[in-house]
Protein backbone atom coordinates (compact mmCIF):
# COMPACT_ATOMS: atom_id res chain seq x y z
CA UNK A 1 0.00 0.00 0.00
CA UNK A 2 1.10 3.55 -0.62
CA UNK A 3 2.74 5.33 2.59
CA UNK A 4 0.72 7.40 4.27
CA UNK A 5 0.37 11.71 4.63
CA UNK A 6 -1.16 13.69 6.49
CA UNK A 7 -4.39 15.13 4.89
CA UNK A 8 -4.39 18.16 2.89
CA UNK A 9 -5.20 21.29 4.85
CA UNK A 10 -7.34 22.88 1.95
CA UNK A 11 -9.66 19.61 2.94
CA UNK A 12 -11.15 20.88 6.38
CA UNK A 13 -9.92 21.15 10.27
CA UNK A 14 -7.38 19.74 11.24
CA UNK A 15 -8.69 16.86 13.40
CA UNK A 16 -5.47 15.96 15.14
CA UNK A 17 -4.70 12.55 16.07
CA UNK A 18 -5.98 9.42 16.59
CA UNK A 19 -6.81 10.22 20.92
CA UNK A 20 -7.98 13.78 19.86
CA UNK A 21 -11.26 12.17 17.71
CA UNK A 22 -14.12 13.70 19.47
CA UNK A 23 -16.85 14.14 16.76
CA UNK A 24 -17.68 12.62 13.34
CA UNK A 25 -16.55 14.29 10.28
CA UNK A 26 -19.42 16.72 8.60
CA UNK A 27 -19.19 17.27 4.39
CA UNK A 28 -15.48 16.55 4.53
CA UNK A 29 -13.83 16.80 1.19
CA UNK A 30 -10.08 15.28 1.09
CA UNK A 31 -7.97 16.51 -1.28
CA UNK A 32 -4.83 15.27 -2.51
CA UNK A 33 -1.46 17.09 -0.85
CA UNK A 34 -0.55 20.02 -1.85
CA UNK A 35 -3.84 20.53 -4.73
CA UNK A 36 -5.38 24.09 -5.13
CA UNK A 37 -8.36 25.14 -6.54
CA UNK A 38 -11.86 24.16 -6.64
CA UNK A 39 -12.25 20.15 -5.94
CA UNK A 40 -13.49 17.44 -8.93
CA UNK A 41 -15.38 14.68 -9.29
CA UNK A 42 -13.00 12.10 -7.41
CA UNK A 43 -12.66 14.40 -4.86
CA UNK A 44 -14.18 12.51 -2.04
CA UNK A 45 -16.63 14.17 0.45
CA UNK A 46 -17.10 11.69 3.47
CA UNK A 47 -19.99 13.06 6.34
CA UNK A 48 -21.28 10.87 9.30
CA UNK A 49 -23.49 13.95 10.80
CA UNK A 50 -26.56 11.94 10.74
CA UNK A 51 -28.38 9.64 13.04
CA UNK A 52 -26.42 7.01 14.20
CA UNK A 53 -23.54 7.73 12.09
CA UNK A 54 -19.93 7.41 13.18
CA UNK A 55 -16.57 8.31 11.37
CA UNK A 56 -14.19 10.55 12.96
CA UNK A 57 -11.32 11.16 10.58
CA UNK A 58 -10.09 10.85 6.85
CA UNK A 59 -6.66 10.74 6.14
CA UNK A 60 -5.32 10.68 2.39
CA UNK A 61 -3.24 7.69 1.68
CA UNK A 62 -3.49 7.84 -2.71
CA UNK A 63 -5.55 8.63 -5.03
CA UNK A 64 -6.88 5.07 -4.61
CA UNK A 65 -6.81 4.37 -0.45
CA UNK A 66 -8.21 6.00 2.11
CA UNK A 67 -7.11 5.64 6.39
CA UNK A 68 -10.67 6.04 8.37
CA UNK A 69 -10.97 6.61 12.01
CA UNK A 70 -13.88 5.37 14.25
CA UNK A 71 -15.16 8.20 16.51
CA UNK A 72 -14.94 6.59 20.25
CA UNK A 73 -18.15 6.03 21.94
CA UNK A 74 -18.95 9.82 23.78
CA UNK A 75 -16.74 10.37 27.09
CA UNK A 76 -15.44 6.70 26.67
CA UNK A 77 -12.52 6.45 24.42
CA UNK A 78 -11.76 2.85 25.03
CA UNK A 79 -15.01 1.49 22.19
CA UNK A 80 -14.56 1.61 18.44
CA UNK A 81 -16.38 -0.68 16.82
CA UNK A 82 -19.44 0.94 15.31
CA UNK A 83 -19.34 3.10 11.88
CA UNK A 84 -21.88 4.36 9.79
CA UNK A 85 -20.81 7.03 7.06
CA UNK A 86 -21.81 8.18 3.31
CA UNK A 87 -19.53 9.14 0.49
CA UNK A 88 -20.30 11.11 -2.35
CA UNK A 89 -18.80 13.40 -5.18
CA UNK A 90 -17.41 10.23 -6.79
CA UNK A 91 -16.23 9.36 -10.15
CA UNK A 92 -17.77 6.31 -12.47
CA UNK A 93 -15.59 3.52 -11.80
CA UNK A 94 -13.33 5.21 -9.42
CA UNK A 95 -11.84 2.36 -7.41
CA UNK A 96 -10.65 2.91 -3.71
CA UNK A 97 -9.36 0.45 -0.88
CA UNK A 98 -10.85 2.13 3.21
CA UNK A 99 -8.88 1.03 5.92
CA UNK A 100 -10.58 1.03 8.99
CA UNK A 101 -7.47 1.96 11.08
CA UNK A 102 -8.70 1.99 15.23
CA UNK A 103 -10.65 -0.78 16.06
CA UNK A 104 -10.79 -1.37 19.87
CA UNK A 105 -11.30 -5.21 19.62
CA UNK A 106 -9.09 -7.48 17.80
CA UNK A 107 -11.28 -10.84 17.84
CA UNK A 108 -13.56 -9.79 15.18
CA UNK A 109 -15.79 -11.62 13.16
CA UNK A 110 -13.93 -9.83 9.77
CA UNK A 111 -11.93 -12.98 10.25
CA UNK A 112 -14.28 -15.26 9.52
CA UNK A 113 -16.46 -13.73 6.10
CA UNK A 114 -17.89 -10.73 7.61
CA UNK A 115 -18.30 -7.54 5.13
CA UNK A 116 -19.29 -4.03 5.91
CA UNK A 117 -22.86 -3.25 4.37
CA UNK A 118 -23.46 -0.37 1.90
CA UNK A 119 -26.53 1.05 0.05
CA UNK A 120 -26.73 4.42 -2.24
CA UNK A 121 -29.56 6.59 -3.51
CA UNK A 122 -30.62 4.24 -6.23
CA UNK A 123 -30.45 0.89 -4.94
CA UNK A 124 -31.53 1.35 -1.22
CA UNK A 125 -31.56 -1.61 -0.21
CA UNK A 126 -28.62 -2.77 2.35
CA UNK A 127 -26.32 -5.49 1.06
CA UNK A 128 -22.82 -6.70 2.23
CA UNK A 129 -19.66 -6.24 0.32
CA UNK A 130 -18.29 -9.44 -1.44
CA UNK A 131 -15.96 -11.24 1.37
CA UNK A 132 -13.41 -11.67 -0.86
CA UNK A 133 -13.07 -7.65 -1.09
CA UNK A 134 -12.63 -7.58 3.30
CA UNK A 135 -9.43 -8.08 4.39
CA UNK A 136 -8.63 -8.24 8.08
CA UNK A 137 -4.62 -8.25 9.38
CA UNK A 138 -2.38 -6.12 12.24
CA UNK A 139 -1.21 -3.33 10.62
CA UNK A 140 2.24 -1.95 11.67
CA UNK A 141 1.12 1.14 10.50
CA UNK A 142 -0.88 1.51 13.18
CA UNK A 143 0.48 0.54 16.18
CA UNK A 144 -0.56 -2.20 15.37
CA UNK A 145 -3.72 -2.71 15.46
CA UNK A 146 -5.81 -4.23 13.79
CA UNK A 147 -7.48 -2.60 10.80
CA UNK A 148 -10.40 -4.09 8.12
CA UNK A 149 -9.98 -2.52 4.80
CA UNK A 150 -11.92 -3.58 1.99
CA UNK A 151 -12.48 -2.63 -1.87
CA UNK A 152 -14.59 -0.84 -3.12
CA UNK A 153 -15.81 0.46 -6.84
CA UNK A 154 -18.16 3.27 -7.24
CA UNK A 155 -20.37 2.72 -10.56
CA UNK A 156 -22.94 5.88 -10.10
CA UNK A 157 -21.58 9.22 -10.22
CA UNK A 158 -24.88 11.04 -8.61
CA UNK A 159 -25.65 8.56 -5.96
CA UNK A 160 -24.43 9.00 -2.21
CA UNK A 161 -22.98 5.82 -0.92
CA UNK A 162 -23.51 4.66 3.03
CA UNK A 163 -21.44 2.34 4.54
CA UNK A 164 -21.96 0.46 7.93
CA UNK A 165 -20.64 -1.73 10.35
CA UNK A 166 -24.22 -3.61 10.40
CA UNK A 167 -27.67 -3.01 9.50
CA UNK A 168 -28.46 0.19 10.87
CA UNK A 169 -31.56 0.75 12.79
CA UNK A 170 -32.72 4.09 14.34
CA UNK A 171 -34.08 5.59 17.16
CA UNK A 172 -36.22 7.59 14.70
CA UNK A 173 -37.12 4.56 12.91
CA UNK A 174 -37.93 2.81 16.42
CA UNK A 175 -40.13 5.39 16.94
CA UNK A 176 -42.28 5.36 13.96
CA UNK A 177 -42.60 2.22 14.07
CA UNK A 178 -44.09 1.91 17.44
CA UNK A 179 -46.47 4.97 15.68
CA UNK A 180 -47.74 2.65 13.50
CA UNK A 181 -48.65 0.53 15.97
CA UNK A 182 -50.10 2.28 18.12
CA UNK A 183 -52.24 3.82 15.36
CA UNK A 184 -53.74 0.21 14.45
CA UNK A 185 -55.94 0.72 18.06
CA UNK A 186 -55.25 -2.97 18.64
CA UNK A 187 -56.86 -3.88 22.51
CA UNK A 188 -53.70 -6.07 23.40
CA UNK A 189 -50.96 -3.79 22.58
CA UNK A 190 -50.04 -0.71 24.81
CA UNK A 191 -47.71 1.72 24.50
CA UNK A 192 -46.15 4.34 27.37
CA UNK A 193 -43.70 5.98 28.45
CA UNK A 194 -41.82 4.57 31.43
CA UNK A 195 -39.12 7.57 31.62
CA UNK A 196 -36.47 9.92 29.65
CA UNK A 197 -33.23 9.63 28.85
CA UNK A 198 -30.32 11.99 29.65
CA UNK A 199 -31.30 14.41 26.48
CA UNK A 200 -35.09 13.30 26.63
CA UNK A 201 -35.69 10.47 24.53
CA UNK A 202 -38.23 8.41 25.36
CA UNK A 203 -38.01 5.19 27.04
CA UNK A 204 -41.02 3.38 25.47
CA UNK A 205 -42.54 0.47 27.73
CA UNK A 206 -44.82 -2.18 25.38
CA UNK A 207 -47.08 -4.11 27.49
CA UNK A 208 -49.10 -7.10 24.79
CA UNK A 209 -51.67 -9.09 26.42
CA UNK A 210 -55.24 -9.90 26.82
CA UNK A 211 -56.97 -6.93 28.71
CA UNK A 212 -58.58 -8.96 30.59
CA UNK A 213 -54.69 -10.09 32.16
CA UNK A 214 -54.34 -6.02 32.93
CA UNK A 215 -57.95 -5.63 35.17
CA UNK A 216 -57.85 -5.12 38.81
CA UNK A 217 -56.37 -7.78 40.28
CA UNK A 218 -56.15 -9.76 37.58
CA UNK A 219 -52.79 -12.18 38.05
CA UNK A 220 -50.26 -12.19 35.68
CA UNK A 221 -47.73 -14.49 34.49
CA UNK A 222 -44.94 -11.85 32.82
CA UNK A 223 -42.30 -12.01 30.21
CA UNK A 224 -39.85 -9.35 30.00
CA UNK A 225 -37.77 -8.30 27.31
CA UNK A 226 -35.12 -5.42 26.68
CA UNK A 227 -33.09 -4.66 24.08
CA UNK A 228 -30.25 -2.39 22.82
CA UNK A 229 -28.49 -1.17 26.00
CA UNK A 230 -25.56 -1.72 23.61
CA UNK A 231 -26.69 0.86 21.27
CA UNK A 232 -24.51 -1.00 18.24
CA UNK A 233 -25.71 -4.14 18.75
CA UNK A 234 -28.15 -3.23 15.53
CA UNK A 235 -29.57 -7.28 15.68
CA UNK A 236 -30.98 -6.65 18.87
CA UNK A 237 -34.04 -4.19 17.58
CA UNK A 238 -34.52 -6.99 14.75
CA UNK A 239 -34.71 -9.55 16.72
CA UNK A 240 -37.32 -7.91 19.01
CA UNK A 241 -39.17 -6.04 16.19
CA UNK A 242 -39.54 -9.96 15.27
CA UNK A 243 -40.95 -10.82 18.71
CA UNK A 244 -43.58 -7.74 18.67
CA UNK A 245 -44.84 -8.09 15.00
CA UNK A 246 -45.25 -11.72 16.40
CA UNK A 247 -47.08 -11.02 19.38
CA UNK A 248 -49.45 -8.51 18.06
CA UNK A 249 -50.04 -10.64 14.90
CA UNK A 250 -53.37 -12.96 14.24
CA UNK A 251 -51.75 -15.94 14.32
CA UNK A 252 -53.26 -18.46 16.53
CA UNK A 253 -49.90 -19.23 18.75
CA UNK A 254 -49.91 -14.94 19.01
CA UNK A 255 -53.83 -15.16 20.59
CA UNK A 256 -53.00 -17.68 22.76
CA UNK A 257 -49.88 -16.11 24.03
CA UNK A 258 -51.74 -12.84 24.72
CA UNK A 259 -54.34 -14.84 26.64
CA UNK A 260 -52.09 -16.50 29.04
CA UNK A 261 -49.28 -14.28 29.59
CA UNK A 262 -48.12 -10.50 29.69
CA UNK A 263 -45.54 -9.30 27.54
CA UNK A 264 -43.32 -6.50 28.57
CA UNK A 265 -40.94 -5.04 26.21
CA UNK A 266 -38.46 -2.55 26.50
CA UNK A 267 -36.86 -2.42 23.49
CA UNK A 268 -34.27 0.36 23.46
CA UNK A 269 -32.85 0.85 26.69
CA UNK A 270 -29.71 3.37 25.40
CA UNK A 271 -32.14 6.23 23.39
CA UNK A 272 -29.12 8.29 23.47
CA UNK A 273 -26.22 6.01 22.53
CA UNK A 274 -28.18 4.29 19.34
CA UNK A 275 -29.13 8.51 18.47
CA UNK A 276 -25.50 9.57 18.94
CA UNK A 277 -23.99 6.44 16.72
CA UNK A 278 -22.22 5.16 20.23
CA UNK A 279 -21.23 1.33 20.11
CA UNK A 280 -21.41 0.41 23.67
CA UNK A 281 -22.10 3.19 25.93
CA UNK A 282 -24.38 5.92 26.79
CA UNK A 283 -24.16 9.73 26.41
CA UNK A 284 -22.10 9.89 29.37
CA UNK A 285 -19.99 7.25 28.54
CA UNK A 286 -21.41 4.34 30.64
CA UNK A 287 -22.01 0.95 30.06
CA UNK A 288 -25.06 0.67 31.38
CA UNK A 289 -24.87 -2.78 31.52
CA UNK A 290 -22.38 -3.35 34.16
CA UNK A 291 -24.98 -0.61 36.01
CA UNK A 292 -28.19 -3.24 37.63
CA UNK A 293 -26.77 -2.92 40.65
CA UNK A 294 -27.52 0.57 41.30
CA UNK A 295 -28.44 2.61 38.44
CA UNK A 296 -28.29 6.34 38.88
CA UNK A 297 -31.58 8.23 38.38
CA UNK A 298 -29.79 10.96 37.05
CA UNK A 299 -26.88 9.34 34.84
CA UNK A 300 -28.86 6.12 33.99
CA UNK A 301 -32.38 7.15 34.24
CA UNK A 302 -33.90 4.25 31.71
CA UNK A 303 -31.78 1.71 33.33
CA UNK A 304 -33.40 3.08 37.01
CA UNK A 305 -36.86 3.31 35.42
CA UNK A 306 -36.60 -0.42 33.82
CA UNK A 307 -35.34 -2.01 37.37
CA UNK A 308 -37.74 -0.02 39.37
CA UNK A 309 -40.95 -1.72 37.65
CA UNK A 310 -39.63 -4.96 37.69
CA UNK A 311 -38.67 -4.80 41.20
CA UNK A 312 -42.11 -3.11 41.91
CA UNK A 313 -43.56 -6.25 39.57
CA UNK A 314 -41.42 -8.66 42.03
CA UNK A 315 -43.21 -7.40 44.93
CA UNK A 316 -46.99 -7.59 43.54
CA UNK A 317 -48.62 -10.84 44.68
CA UNK A 318 -50.41 -11.06 42.08
CA UNK A 319 -47.24 -10.81 39.57
CA UNK A 320 -45.04 -13.61 38.55
CA UNK A 321 -42.21 -12.25 37.02
CA UNK A 322 -41.35 -15.68 34.81
CA UNK A 323 -38.65 -14.57 31.99
CA UNK A 324 -36.45 -11.64 32.12
CA UNK A 325 -34.35 -11.86 28.37
CA UNK A 326 -31.48 -8.70 27.40
CA UNK A 327 -30.89 -9.24 23.91
CA UNK A 328 -27.64 -8.43 22.17
CA UNK A 329 -25.48 -8.66 18.96
CA UNK A 330 -21.93 -10.72 18.92
CA UNK A 331 -18.97 -9.43 17.06
CA UNK A 332 -17.00 -12.60 17.48
CA UNK A 333 -19.16 -15.66 17.35
CA UNK A 334 -21.81 -17.34 15.06
CA UNK A 335 -25.71 -18.28 15.25
CA UNK A 336 -27.68 -16.98 18.27
CA UNK A 337 -27.24 -18.14 21.51
CA UNK A 338 -27.84 -17.62 25.11
CA UNK A 339 -26.48 -17.44 28.41
CA UNK A 340 -28.13 -18.04 31.66
CA UNK A 341 -27.06 -18.34 35.58
CA UNK A 342 -25.53 -21.12 37.64
CA UNK A 343 -27.75 -21.88 40.67
CA UNK A 344 -26.58 -24.67 43.92
CA UNK A 345 -29.92 -25.42 43.41
CA UNK A 346 -29.50 -28.50 40.33
CA UNK A 347 -32.94 -28.42 39.46
CA UNK A 348 -33.13 -24.67 38.85
CA UNK A 349 -29.92 -25.27 37.09
CA UNK A 350 -31.33 -27.81 35.21
CA UNK A 351 -34.61 -25.88 34.31
CA UNK A 352 -33.09 -23.00 33.14
CA UNK A 353 -31.90 -25.29 30.48
CA UNK A 354 -35.19 -25.98 28.80
CA UNK A 355 -36.19 -22.61 27.25
CA UNK A 356 -32.60 -22.33 25.05
CA UNK A 357 -33.65 -26.77 24.56
CA UNK A 358 -37.01 -25.81 23.08
CA UNK A 359 -35.43 -22.60 21.06
CA UNK A 360 -32.54 -24.52 19.65
CA UNK A 361 -35.72 -26.68 17.75
CA UNK A 362 -37.59 -23.94 16.49
CA UNK A 363 -34.78 -22.10 15.10
CA UNK A 364 -32.64 -23.05 12.24
CA UNK A 365 -29.69 -20.66 13.47
CA UNK A 366 -29.82 -20.86 17.16
CA UNK A 367 -27.41 -23.25 19.03
CA UNK A 368 -27.40 -24.60 22.09
CA UNK A 369 -23.88 -25.82 22.03
CA UNK A 370 -23.09 -22.29 22.38
CA UNK A 371 -25.20 -21.52 24.87
CA UNK A 372 -23.31 -21.26 28.32
CA UNK A 373 -24.14 -20.40 32.06
CA UNK A 374 -21.79 -18.84 34.29
CA UNK A 375 -21.47 -16.42 36.90
CA UNK A 376 -18.23 -14.52 35.77
CA UNK A 377 -17.40 -11.80 38.18
CA UNK A 378 -17.15 -9.25 35.20
CA UNK A 379 -20.77 -9.56 34.39
CA UNK A 380 -22.19 -9.08 38.39
CA UNK A 381 -23.95 -5.44 36.95
CA UNK A 382 -25.56 -7.22 33.92
CA UNK A 383 -29.32 -7.43 33.98
CA UNK A 384 -29.26 -11.51 33.22
CA UNK A 385 -26.76 -11.80 36.77
CA UNK A 386 -28.69 -8.95 38.77
CA UNK A 387 -32.08 -10.67 38.61
CA UNK A 388 -30.80 -14.09 38.48
CA UNK A 389 -29.92 -13.38 41.86
CA UNK A 390 -32.75 -11.09 42.76
CA UNK A 391 -35.78 -12.71 41.76
CA UNK A 392 -37.10 -16.88 43.15
CA UNK A 393 -36.67 -19.80 42.15
CA UNK A 394 -39.68 -19.99 39.31
CA UNK A 395 -37.93 -16.74 37.50
CA UNK A 396 -35.36 -17.18 34.44
CA UNK A 397 -33.28 -14.98 33.37
CA UNK A 398 -31.01 -14.62 30.04
CA UNK A 399 -29.04 -12.74 27.82
CA UNK A 400 -30.09 -13.43 23.87
CA UNK A 401 -27.41 -13.31 21.45
CA UNK A 402 -27.22 -13.07 18.08
CA UNK A 403 -24.41 -12.89 15.24
CA UNK A 404 -23.45 -9.90 13.57
CA UNK A 405 -22.29 -12.02 10.77
CA UNK A 406 -24.25 -15.43 10.11
CA UNK A 407 -25.37 -18.91 11.31
CA UNK A 408 -24.38 -21.96 10.38
CA UNK A 409 -26.98 -24.78 9.89
CA UNK A 410 -26.89 -27.97 11.81
CA UNK A 411 -25.29 -30.65 9.54
CA UNK A 412 -23.56 -28.20 7.37
CA UNK A 413 -20.12 -25.59 7.38
CA UNK A 414 -21.27 -22.73 5.04
CA UNK A 415 -22.08 -19.92 7.26
CA UNK A 416 -25.53 -17.95 6.55
CA UNK A 417 -25.01 -14.31 6.76
CA UNK A 418 -28.46 -12.65 8.67
CA UNK A 419 -30.57 -10.41 7.00
CA UNK A 420 -32.57 -8.02 8.95
CA UNK A 421 -35.54 -10.63 7.99
CA UNK A 422 -33.51 -13.40 9.27
CA UNK A 423 -32.96 -11.69 12.70
CA UNK A 424 -36.81 -10.96 12.37
CA UNK A 425 -37.67 -14.62 12.31
CA UNK A 426 -35.34 -15.36 15.24
CA UNK A 427 -36.91 -12.91 17.34
CA UNK A 428 -40.36 -14.80 15.96
CA UNK A 429 -38.95 -18.18 17.13
CA UNK A 430 -38.41 -16.93 19.95
CA UNK A 431 -41.85 -15.56 20.45
CA UNK A 432 -43.46 -19.35 19.45
CA UNK A 433 -41.25 -21.25 22.13
CA UNK A 434 -43.17 -19.88 24.90
CA UNK A 435 -46.04 -21.73 23.39
CA UNK A 436 -43.45 -24.94 23.98
CA UNK A 437 -42.71 -23.99 27.24
CA UNK A 438 -45.80 -23.85 28.76
CA UNK A 439 -47.24 -26.41 26.39
CA UNK A 440 -50.02 -24.45 24.98
CA UNK A 441 -50.29 -26.27 21.89
CA UNK A 442 -53.83 -27.80 22.73
CA UNK A 443 -55.32 -24.55 23.30
CA UNK A 444 -54.01 -23.45 19.84
CA UNK A 445 -56.04 -26.06 17.94
CA UNK A 446 -59.10 -24.50 19.61
CA UNK A 447 -58.04 -20.59 18.70
CA UNK A 448 -57.52 -21.72 15.29
CA UNK A 449 -61.53 -23.80 15.03
CA UNK A 450 -63.55 -20.97 13.06
CA UNK A 451 -66.53 -19.46 15.02
CA UNK A 452 -69.81 -20.91 14.12
CA UNK A 453 -72.37 -18.61 12.26
CA UNK A 454 -74.86 -16.94 14.41
CA UNK A 455 -78.06 -16.90 14.44
CA UNK A 456 -80.32 -13.77 13.71
CA UNK A 457 -81.33 -13.18 17.90
CA UNK A 458 -77.48 -14.73 18.35
CA UNK A 459 -76.44 -11.80 16.09
CA UNK A 460 -78.05 -9.42 17.63
CA UNK A 461 -76.69 -9.92 21.10
CA UNK A 462 -73.41 -10.30 20.06
CA UNK A 463 -73.37 -6.93 17.95
CA UNK A 464 -74.85 -4.94 21.56
CA UNK A 465 -72.09 -6.17 23.45
CA UNK A 466 -69.58 -4.92 21.01
CA UNK A 467 -71.11 -1.62 20.88
CA UNK A 468 -70.61 -1.73 24.89
CA UNK A 469 -67.58 0.74 26.22
CA UNK A 470 -64.74 -1.29 26.12
CA UNK A 471 -61.89 -1.56 27.73
CA UNK A 472 -59.63 1.14 26.73
CA UNK A 473 -56.69 2.16 29.41
CA UNK A 474 -56.39 -0.87 31.56
CA UNK A 475 -53.01 -0.01 32.41
CA UNK A 476 -54.53 3.13 34.27
CA UNK A 477 -56.27 0.94 36.98
CA UNK A 478 -53.95 -2.29 36.93
CA UNK A 479 -50.46 -2.42 39.23
CA UNK A 480 -48.60 -0.32 36.73
CA UNK A 481 -50.82 2.64 37.14
CA UNK A 482 -48.26 4.19 39.96
CA UNK A 483 -45.99 4.89 37.56
CA UNK A 484 -46.31 8.18 35.59
CA UNK A 485 -46.73 8.88 31.66
CA UNK A 486 -48.89 5.44 31.66
CA UNK A 487 -50.68 4.85 28.43
CA UNK A 488 -53.57 7.31 29.45
CA UNK A 489 -51.23 10.21 28.82
CA UNK A 490 -51.33 11.35 25.24
CA UNK A 491 -48.74 13.94 25.45
CA UNK A 492 -46.38 10.46 25.51
CA UNK A 493 -47.69 9.94 21.49
CA UNK A 494 -44.85 12.18 19.93
CA UNK A 495 -44.35 12.11 16.05
CA UNK A 496 -40.47 12.63 16.19
CA UNK A 497 -39.50 14.08 12.57
CA UNK A 498 -35.76 13.38 12.94
CA UNK A 499 -33.95 12.44 10.04
CA UNK A 500 -33.37 8.79 9.86
CA UNK A 501 -30.98 8.76 6.85
CA UNK A 502 -28.94 11.76 5.33
CA UNK A 503 -30.27 11.49 2.36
Amino acid sequence: MAERSQTAPEAGNDMGNDDAIGGNVSKYIVLPTGYCGQPKKGHLIFDACFESGNLGRVDHVSEFEYDLFIRPDTCNPRFRVWFNFTVENVKESQRVIFNIVNFSKTKSLYRDGMAPMVKSTSRPKWQRLPPKNVYYYRCPDHRKNYVMSFAFCFDREEDIYQFAYCYPYTYTRFQHYLDSLQKRNMDYFFREQLGQSVQQRQLDLLTITSPDNLREGAEQKVVFITGRVHPGETPSSFVCQGIIDFLVSQHPIARVLREYLVFKIAPMLNPDGVYLGNYRCSLMGFDLNRHWLDPSPWAHPTLHGVKQLIIQMYNDPKTSLEFYIDIHAHSTMMNGFMYGNIFEDEERFQRQAIFPKLLCQNAEDFSYSSTSFNRDAVKAGTGRRFLGGLLDHTSYCYTLEVSFYSYVISGTTAAVPYTEEAYMKLGRNVARTFLDYYRLNSMVEKVAIPMPRLRSKEMEVQRRKEKSPSYKHPLLRGPASNYPNSKGDKKNSVNHKDPSTPF
